[in-house]
């Protein structure tokens, strides 16, 4: 669908006062017609001037404003015949009517919440046909999914978008708000599946065969951009910009978090104990080398394993050593 931008003069005052002034004149026709039709005179004048005062609020329907950042859809008689985008007071043929099946819808978004008041059908703002160009965030809510492992995990994201041509979203689909927000979620579902929560080995994230260290805890600004893309593929037929996604929420879920925790933990203490145990044998092999090299003192092999097993104990061990002092001999 072209869209079709009006360039209309912005006559809407001048429309608004031409109007006045025939309502001040067929008030005025209606007042000294009435006056000769009781002298017995010709009550054409009376006539014309109710006939008049009956149908001059016909303008009134054409006249329109604009705020920045909208826009309005006209058809006249079911025929698309274009979209007004800039700021004033316009006035267009009075049976003209303004399309945007999307007015009355409400999501979780920037324009559509209302926190002062309870959105009711007499709203002028629910009822208003009017569309926004304006950037908006939608905030769909977290959905339950499950990773390439398997493991389910909560997401959410925030997306920015916008109406880039007035004609697809209204008539291409049938609400560009729900229609975006579905897929929104299915383009969510369809890349979240293709990685891990965490860094795991033989997975491939990119489809290119080869394994990756694609998560998404730790490729956040990679997934969010695939998101996007996935997003804007699926959108360009109703006329709507992807500006941005974000993923705002990422975790595991309720009933496996306690155990992925304790999973988490144990990777943590193992990569811990294997930095100490490296550290360890680091520091044995340099006393043993620093002992040789000065000629301290001479050790056979079983008095050397002594002194390794004793020295490892204390640098490894969770607690404070707590040396036992010989003092007699060796042997």
């Amino acid at each position: 669908m072209k869209e079709k931008i009006l360039k209309n003069k912005k006559n809407g005052m001048a429309v608004l006062l031409l109007s006045l002034l025939i309502y001040a004149a067929a008030i005025a026709g209606t007042v000294f017609g009435g006056f000769q039709v009781e002298n017995g005179k010709n009550p054409a004048l009376m006539i014309v001037s109710i006939i008049v005062l009956s149908t001059a609020w016909l303008l009134w329907p054409g006249l329109k404003v604009l705020k920045p950042q909208e826009a309005l859809v006209l058809t006249l008689f079911g025929n698309y015949i274009g979209t007004i985008k800039d700021a004033g007071f316009y006035f267009v043929n009075p049976f003209c009517s303004a399309v945007n099946p999307a007015a009355k819808t409400r999501l979780n978004q920037s324009g559509d919440v209302n926190t002062k008041k309870t959105p009711t059908a007499n709203d002028p703002e629910l009822m208003s046909k009017k569309l926004s160009l304006k950037i908006m965030t939608l905030n769909n809510n977290r959905q339950k999914i499950n990773d390439c492992l398997g493991n389910p995990v909560e997401i959410g994201i925030a997306v920015t978008w916008r109406i880039v041509n007035t004609a697809k979203a209204v008539f291409n689909v049938d609400n560009y708000k729900e229609f975006l927000s579905l897929q929104c979620d299915s383009a969510l579902r369809n890349i979240v599946r293709n990685y891990p929560y965490d860094v795991a080995p033989n997975v491939d994230t990119t489809g290119d065969g080869i394994a990756d260290e694609g998560s998404l805890r730790g490729s956040s600004e990679i997934v969010a951009e695939r998101i996007k893309n996935e997003i804007q593929e699926k959108v360009n037929e109703a006329g709507i910009e992807i500006v941005e996604a974000r993923i705002t929420y990422l975790a595991y879920a309720p009933e496996i978090a306690a155990v992925m925790l304790q999973r988490q933990q144990a990777s943590a203490i193992i990569d811990a104990r294997k930095m100490i145990v490296d550290g360890a044998v680091g520091m044995v092999e340099l006393a043993l080398e620093r002992l040789s090299q000065n000629n301290t003192i001479e050790l056979d092999e079983e008095r050397k394993a002594a002194m390794v097993s004793n020295l490892l104990v204390v640098l490894c061990g969770n607690h404070d050593a707590q040396p036992v002092v010989n003092s007699g001999s060796l042997y």
